[in-house]
């Protein structure tokens, strides 16, 4: 029942096109633009920086923006309230979206890494690709649970602006496109307390150096993951 329920929301994410725009199409194009060109500050070997930044923002993408969205309108057309009547368990459907969430990751990655290769990357050493692995796991779970606590407590519309609107924040100011290093002293600290910069900073020690990322960023992770998870199944509503 989970692979079934899993494989279903895979391929309604897979079929859409917006969702493949948000998810695939524009980390692949930043990827790009942030490697060949110097107008956005990364350190070297810029290519590495750069996949770093861009892995999380696929996580963010899909993981977040998409599964908000898309649990928005399926609230709206009925589709979460006819599965909650079915047989299928409250649980099996969060897992399987989660499953979900974790298979579309999976596809960002190796299409991402596969451009990032092109480019010139060097995979990291076996330590930081398992490193890098636990990251992209913990970071869909933790952005998939803030996707649920949006997209399951507001309508539709709003879940949509304010989905893309937090979509595009966090890729200018989130410490994704900017490292937190780039940005003033002030916003810096608080940015620094983001998932979104906790997700790139760990990134970027694991693509770039091959090391395990520090426990403030990983605590960061967690902390919110756990909170919005926490504050999810209070607010979620099936309609």
């Amino acid at each position: 029942m989970l692979l079934a329920q899993a494989r279903t929301e895979t391929l309604l994410t897979l079929r859409n096109g917006e969702q493949i725009l948000l998810t695939v199409l524009i980390p692949v194009a930043l990827l790009v633009a942030m490697t060949v060109m110097t107008i956005i500050p990364a350190p070297d070997p810029r290519v590495a920086t750069s996949t770093a930044r861009v892995l999380a923002l696929a996580v963010i993408s899909s993981a977040f923006t998409g599964q908000a969205i898309a649990l928005g309108f399926d609230r709206r057309y009925g589709v979460i309230k006819r599965l909650a009547a079915t047989a299928l368990p409250r649980w099996l459907l969060v897992a399987g979206r989660v499953t979900a969430a974790l298979a579309v990751v999976a596809v960002q990655v190796a299409i991402i890494t596969v451009v990032a290769l092109l480019l010139g990357w060097d995979l990291p050493p076996a330590g930081g690709l398992l490193w890098t692995v636990a990251l992209l796991v913990l970071g869909t779970l933790s952005f998939g649970a803030l996707g649920v606590l949006l997209g399951g407590a507001l309508r539709a519309e709003i879940v949509l602006a304010l989905a893309n609107i937090v979509w595009f924040v966090l890729l200018l100011i989130g410490g994704v496109a900017l490292g937190v290093e780039d940005l003033p002293g002030p916003l810096a600290t608080v940015i620094d307390l983001l998932p979104s910069a906790a997700l790139a900073e760990a990134l970027t020690t694991t693509v770039v150096d091959g090391a395990a990322p520090g426990p403030g960023p990983v605590a960061v992770l967690l902390a919110w993951g756990l909170a919005a998870g926490a504050l999810a199944t209070r607010t979620t509503r099936v309609d």
